[in-house]
């Protein structure tokens, strides 16, 4: 009996056995993926460290870094705590010092101011002879009490602050604010009309009192006011309110109430008490000399004092 011929393969002669099975022999011979060969090749450019680690660590020389940098700040601060504390304390010191030596000297200006006062009445009532009082009462030298008038003038129910308006370009008002103009007719007119001493909100006004405005105050003598202004004016009271309503100065003021809103209120008063002047001026004078005594010497008929 014949045996059958061997097979032979119909295939390259050049294959490989595992042809069929190359998947599993690339996972053999390739057992390390190329992108881990990769990785592992930087790390060893780089010193064999992972990035995360150069991360960590650089964090970590950052922190340490900044530890050094506020403890020494602090150790410095507090070396120099004391120094800034015996600054600080003789810095108060000399305020404190610098503060008395002020105060001290505002207490002899008003000594001074009081004793300059107290001279330039005393003067006044020497040279006044007879007409003293009169002198007196118009330099405001004295204080004043008797009847007369109470006017009081007051700025319109919600006025505007800003201060512009016709008013303020026309001389007329429509801001319904009382300006120092309002102030002076005012105050003229009492004059005119028969007042013998007036003050405004306790200013008592002399022959050479000035009123006038600083932005949107009113100054009296370099006083400033704030309304409501009172005013208060000695003379015959029921003559002084009749005249004073019918003169130009009075019906200026009720034009200012009727058409602007200003308001005012004039009422006759039993008894008004005005102050004295804080100050008096006096525009020239010169002290006495020792040989001029209280007769008709040189130093007597050089001097010359204004005090109304």
């Amino acid at each position: 009996m014949s045996q059958p011929p061997p097979v032979r393969s119909t295939g390259s002669p050049s294959a490989r056995p595992d042809a069929s099975m190359s998947l599993l022999t690339n996972v053999m011979e390739h057992s390390l993926d190329d992108g881990y060969a990769e990785a592992a090749a930087r790390r060893a450019e780089n010193g064999g460290l992972p990035r995360t680690l150069r991360a960590k660590l650089g964090l970590a020389a950052g922190l340490v870094l900044a530890a050094v940098v506020v403890t020494v700040g602090a150790a410095e601060a507090r070396i120099s705590a004391p120094v800034l504390a015996k600054e600080r304390e003789d810095l108060i010191d000399r305020v404190q010092a610098q503060t008395g030596a002020v105060d001290a000297l505002q207490r002899d200006v008003e000594s001074l101011r009081d004793d300059v006062q107290e001279r330039q009445r005393k003067a006044l009532s020497d040279e006044g002879g007879e007409r003293t009082e009169v002198v007196g009462l118009l330099a405001g030298a004295t204080p004043v009490e008797g009847p007369g008038v109470k006017l009081v003038v007051d700025d319109a129910k919600g006025t505007d602050q800003s201060g512009d308006g016709p008013r303020e370009s026309s001389g007329f008002s429509d801001t319904g604010r009382v300006r120092d103009r309002d102030m002076q007719r005012v105050v003229n007119g009492l004059w005119e009309s028969g007042a013998e001493a007036i003050a405004i909100n306790g200013q008592r006004l002399t022959s050479l009192s000035a009123i006038r405005a600083a932005g949107d105050a009113i100054l009296v003598d370099n006083r400033p006011l704030v309304p409501p202004y009172t005013v208060l004016a000695v003379g015959d009271a029921k003559d002084l309110a009749s005249s004073f309503r019918d003169s130009v100065d009075g019906q200026y003021l009720d034009v200012l109430r009727e058409d602007y809103g200003i308001r005012t209120r004039l009422s006759e008063e039993e008894t008004v008490r005005l102050p004295a002047a804080p100050s008096l001026i006096v525009r020239t004078a010169e002290p006495r000399t020792a040989d001029a005594g209280d007769g008709d010497g040189p130093g007597a008929a050089d001097t010359e004092k204004d005090a109304s």
